[in-house]
């Protein structure tokens, strides 16, 4: 799986900084961007798929493998204790190389696992970045993560106290749709910068910039790959 910190040149993250910059000179709020390789780790589908090629794998080697005759006068096939062992060790052999590829490839980890869970994860990590990044701490409370998940394809918006005051959830909700909308059709930093743009015009009306007002958060691209 492509990290996220490759997806992103330095041109593209100078721009996503430059639009928190600008965002921010009209609104006292402090909003930071950050994109995760993924939400989740998600051992359960890459078991599964380690499942059914095990099985494949058994079925093959039952089927080239076939039984000793039990008849006199021949002595084609495979004794029993050789099949019996070929068996299990064409079942390992494929529970392991289906969990490795399913650890490589997205769309195919992604096929065996419900969308609800990968919404949650999301949902979780995102939180995660708003504590773990203090965006809560500001002295205000007007802290928006603007956050994207590359292999769910998932994205949310969390907002401090001050902002839902203000701004209302309706309005943090609408911000998602965008992002996520915009997340179909464009590279994930144009998308970001647009909702960026988009969160400031919102902010300024109910949250205008004040006279010495301190930015207290960086205004960088937050990459997580881990």
């Amino acid at each position: 799986m492509r990290q996220a910190s490759t997806r992103f040149s330095d041109e593209q993250r100078r721009q996503i900084r430059q639009a928190v910059a600008q965002a921010e000179s009209r609104t006292s709020a402090e909003i930071v961007p950050a994109v995760a390789t993924a939400s989740g780790r998600y051992d359960r589908p890459e078991d599964i798929v380690g499942l059914w090629l095990a099985m494949i794998a058994l079925a093959v080697a039952w089927w080239l493998l076939p039984a000793a005759p039990t008849e006199s006068g021949t002595w084609g096939g495979t004794p029993e204790w050789g099949r019996l062992l070929a068996m299990v060790a064409a079942a390992v052999a494929g529970f392991a190389a289906g969990t490795a590829v399913a650890g490589r490839v997205g769309w195919l980890r992604r096929l065996f696992t419900p969308r609800r869970q990968m919404r949650d994860e999301v949902a979780a990590r995102a939180r995660a970045v708003f504590f773990d990044r203090r965006v809560y701490r500001t002295v205000a409370g007007t802290g928006l993560v603007v956050y994207v998940s590359l292999y769910e394809r998932g994205a949310a918006v969390l907002a401090d106290q001050s902002v839902l005051d203000k701004l209302g959830q309706a309005a943090i909700d609408e911000l998602c749709a965008a992002l996520t909308s915009r997340l179909r059709e464009v590279h994930p930093a144009d998308a970001i910068c647009e909702v960026i743009g988009l969160a400031g015009e919102k902010l300024a009306t109910v949250l205008p910039r004040a006279e010495g007002d301190i930015n207290e958060l960086p205004d960088a691209l937050v990459i997580l790959d881990g």
